[in-house]
């Protein structure tokens, strides 16, 4: 057989460079449900007034925004990012080409209208989506299922500034100001008998010296010298100051300006803060220059988007929902969430909004298990009794109310501690096992707290609550994992809060779209 086959004649499929071959238009080669063609009808239905707004008249002609639009958000749906890239797609690849409509903007032209362009506008874009996807009855804004993670920021790693260090080295530089200038006062009768054996009057022992006020004090110490050309001590001290102790005044205070309260910021990307990264080969994960993304889903479309500088979730639920009404001008039914967003600011705001609640709080899934519920040493086990307002313990000492502890949150929210007493716990033979202060066991306790936790407890363990619950296991997670892993976006490609709000809105417009043409 083989034989044969080998007397036969070869042929082989017409190939010849030199003949067009190809349909007279791109639009034969793209197939009928392919997402391009999703990505085009969508963004082409959208109110992009907004956008357009950003334009002004005069000057040469610009690539129409739709277009630029299209291609970005097409190009991040196939793990394209870079601007570079995407431009190279646009001269190489025929859905790009379709796309465009032929226009090739080169690499800077892309990346200025991503980083300037839809500057102040993605959320109204953004919105625009949202609005269709309504309309096509996707999305109810019903269950809102909330989760964050946290994505690198495009900083270099080695290069931060730490909160604590520029703390601690800013006090240890006052007090060397401090002594500077109170052995400068010093030297000087006339102003010794005026000031005593304090600093100079605008400085002040124990006000923090400003960098302002320090180059005031070397005015004054310049207006000395003039009298006091010969003054050793003077010169060597204004040499010190300007030279020294003002620059690193100015360094310690533009330090605390960028990081506004946070606990470190990155040199390369002053906004992003230092967060521990989940690595699959690394337990703890690691410390990098990031930023907190918080989602909320809706049948896995991508319902609302906050950027945050803070590592923990429980202080950026609220920043989130009122981004998210800002946007949308409402907020949805009921919202889902872990344990990680159960406090009584969130649950408070919950309520004040009319918002359903389904948040779980830190020991949800514990208190349900026979090693909580056998506890009784825990606070959530001990009786109270409410006419004398008092718990007891198992031994049955009363722990009596003490004093209220009050604290304020991140976000300004005041809260209250009830503190509970026990009034001897000399000899119990139970000390070990229910406390381990040297003291009498303290408990805090926030009764209005405990009706938000039952009130959740109540919901997330109703038949509806559970259907959620298993539910939530497959909204968010599933979204990220597109993103993160499917996607392969780890890390943002610009930098500075509002440039990485305007690239996570490219990409949950696109994985919305993307949503849709396998919906």
């Amino acid at each position: 057989m083989k034989r044969e086959n080998r007397n036969k004649k070869v042929t082989f499929k017409e190939y010849n460079m030199n003949q067009l071959s190809l349909p007279m238009s791109l639009d034969d080669l793209i197939p009928e449900k392919h997402l391009v063609r999703v990505v085009n009808t969508y963004i082409e239905r959208m109110n992009i007034d907004p956008l357009l707004e950003k334009y002004v008249g005069g000057g040469a002609s610009n690539y129409h925004p739709k277009m630029m639009l299209k291609i970005i958000v097409y190009a991040y749906t196939q793990r394209i990012y870079s601007s570079r890239n995407i431009a190279k797609a646009l001269r190489e690849n025929i859905y790009f080409m379709w796309l465009s409509g032929g226009n090739k903007p080169d690499f800077r032209t892309i990346n200025r209208f991503r980083s300037s362009i839809m500057k102040d506008v993605i959320d109204e874009v953004f919105a625009a989506v949202i609005e269709l996807l309504i309309q096509q009855g996707f999305v109810k804004l019903e269950n809102y299922f909330l989760d964050g993670t946290k994505i690198e920021a495009n900083a270099n790693k080695y290069t931060w500034i730490w909160g604590k260090s520029t703390k601690k080295n800013k006090e240890k530089l006052q007090q060397k100001i401090k002594e500077l200038l109170f052995a400068i006062d010093k030297t000087n009768d006339e102003e010794n008998k005026l000031y005593g054996n304090k600093d100079l009057e605008e400085l002040g022992e124990d006000a923090t010296i400003t960098a302002e006020q320090l180059e005031q004090a070397v005015k004054k110490i310049d207006e000395r010298l003039a009298k006091e050309p010969k003054n050793k001590q003077l010169k060597k001290a204004a040499k010190k100051i300007k030279e020294d102790y003002l620059p690193r005044a100015q360094k310690y205070e533009e330090q605390e300006k960028k990081l506004n309260g946070r606990n470190s910021y990155s040199k390369t990307d002053v906004d992003a803060t230092f967060m521990r990264m989940k690595e699959d080969h690394m337990k703890n994960g690691q410390l990098k220059p990031g930023y907190n993304v918080q989602i909320g889903t809706e049948n896995q479309f991508i319902v609302g988007y906050s950027i945050h500088q803070r590592p923990a979730d429980t202080g950026c639920m609220i920043p989130h929902l009122k981004h998210v009404e800002k946007v949308l001008g409402k907020l949805p039914e009921n919202i889902v969430a872990d344990s990680g967003y159960g406090s009584e600011e969130n649950y408070d705001y919950l309520k004040e909004h009319g918002i359903g609640n389904y948040v779980k709080y830190n020991y949800f899934h514990a208190e349900q298990k026979n090693f909580f519920k056998n506890n009784k040493f825990r606070m959530e086990n001990l009786p109270y009794n409410e006419i004398k307002d008092e718990f007891i313990c198992p031994w049955g000492k009363r722990l009596k109310y003490a004093y209220t502890k009050k604290t304020v949150t991140e976000n300004g929210y005041s809260t209250e501690r009830r503190v509970y007493e026990c009034e001897d716990c000399e000899g119990c033979p139970y000390k070990s096992d229910c406390t381990k202060s040297q003291r009498n066991r303290k408990i805090q306790v926030s009764f209005r707290l405990k009706e938000f936790k039952d009130e959740a407890k109540h919901n997330l363990t109703s038949e509806e609550g559970l259907k959620l619950r298993s539910q939530r296991a497959i909204e968010v997670e599933s979204v990220f994992g597109r993103i993160k892993h499917n996607w392969s976006f780890r890390r943002f490609m610009l930098r500075g809060l509002e440039k990485v709000k305007i690239e996570w809105g490219l990409l949950s417009i696109a994985h919305n779209l993307a949503k849709i043409a396998l919906a």
